[in-house]
This record gives C-alpha cells, sequence and structure tokens, in this order.
C-alpha cells in the first residue's frame, strides 16, 4: 500500500474510532464508558486506539469536537434566524445524550490547565461560538430587532453563557428543561424559539 493509501486509512480509522466513541459515551455514559469498549468494538486494542491520538484526554476532546460536528445543522434555505436555531437544536439533543453533556463539562473544567488538551481546542471552539453569532446579533441590531446600544460581542457572550450554564444544571437536576434557558433568551432578544414553517409549492400550482 502507497504512503498516501496508508495516510488515508488511517485517517478513516481514526474517524471510525470517533464515530464508536462518540455513541458509547451517549448511550453509556461519560463514567460508564471504558476505551476498552470503544476499542473491541473497532476491532483495536487499547493500545491500538491509542495509537491514533496523543493521550486518553486527546481522544475525550476529540469526541466533544465530533459531538459539535455531529449535531451542526445546516438548513436547505437559510433564514436570518437559522443559527440560532441551530444552537437551540443542538442543545435539545443534547438532552437525548446526557454522557456527552457530562464529558463536555468535565473538560471544560479541566481545560483550565493551559497544558490540557482541552485548552486549545475548547477555546477555539469559544471563539467558532461567537464568530458564528456576532453576525446574526449584529444583523438584528442593525435592523432595529435588538433594544437601542445592544453590543452584539457582549450578547453573543451572553448567549454561550447561558447554554453553558444551562447545561451544569442540568446535569445536577435533570428534571429541567436544558433548552428552556435559551428559549427564554430567545424572547428577551426578539428571536422565534421555532423556525417558522416554510411553504412549499403545491403541484400543479405556480
Amino acid at each position: 500500500m502507497s504512503g498516501r493509501g496508508r495516510y488515508a486509512k488511517g485517517v478513516e480509522k481514526r474517524a471510525e474510532i470517533l464515530r464508536t466513541a462518540l455513541d458509547v459515551f451517549a448511550r453509556e455514559g461519560y463514567r460508564g464508558t471504558t476505551l476498552r469498549e470503544v476499542a473491541e468494538r473497532c476491532d483495536l486494542s487499547v493500545a491500538g486506539v491509542m495509537h491514533y491520538f496523543d493521550s486518553r484526554e486527546d481522544l475525550l476532546t476529540q469526541v466533544i469536537l465530533a459531538r459539535d460536528d455531529d449535531t451542526a445543522l445546516v438548513p436547505a434555505d437559510p433564514g436570518p434566524d437559522d443559527g440560532w436555531h441551530e444552537l437551540l437544536a443542538t442543545v435539545r439533543r443534547n438532552a437525548e445524550r446526557p454522557g456527552l453533556v457530562e464529558l463536555f463539562v468535565t473538560l471544560t473544567a479541566a481545560a483550565r490547565d493551559t497544558s490540557h488538551p482541552a485548552h486549545d481546542a475548547l477555546a477555539a471552539r469559544y471563539d467558532r461560538l461567537r464568530a458564528a453569532a456576532v453576525p446574526l446579533l449584529r444583523a438584528r441590531r442593525d435592523a432595529g430587532l435588538l433594544p437601542p446600544g445592544a453590543d452584539p460581542d457582549a450578547l453573543a457572550d451572553l448567549v454561550i453563557a447561558v447554554a453553558d450554564g444551562a447545561q451544569l444544571q442540568w446535569l445536577v437536576d435533570p428534571a429541567r428543561d436544558l433548552s428552556a434557558p435559551l428559549e427564554t433568551l430567545a424572547g428577551l432578544l426578539g428571536l422565534e424559539p421555532e423556525p417558522p414553517a416554510r411553504s412549499r409549492p403545491v403541484p400543479g400550482q405556480d
């Protein structure tokens, strides 16, 4: 096999490990999951799994980033509030995967250590979230749809803080509605909590 072929096969196997770990953590929970189970489902040893990652912490960090990719929704016909609806849909789906929420919260706390693999990865993740939220909020401000003097950058930080805070509270009390705080914030910002139904052409009609 050529070097390019081995590289492509390695990339594919790494992606398989991440998909498997994502599924196992979502189904079994963070504390109930061992790397041995992930390895067995990928027909590898634990050492074989770790061949594709720098450390166990790196693998766990990549699982969370894969969760973000897995929950990203791209509307076929985007509207002005679709970034907000994406975020709400992601939060609602997270409620079905508490093990991944627990993993995210645990890694976020560990990321305070600048040497931890999650530190740079989660810092970059927050930068991406802000970069996605600020243009949406700025457009709404410029259209007069936000309170006068609203700062899109500060509001983007608020949206992220509400989403993360809701996850912390939900882990302690799963009876809470994980998406309710964001839906409340949506109302305060004049955002629709649900995307409007989009009309489809009726066959035979212009």
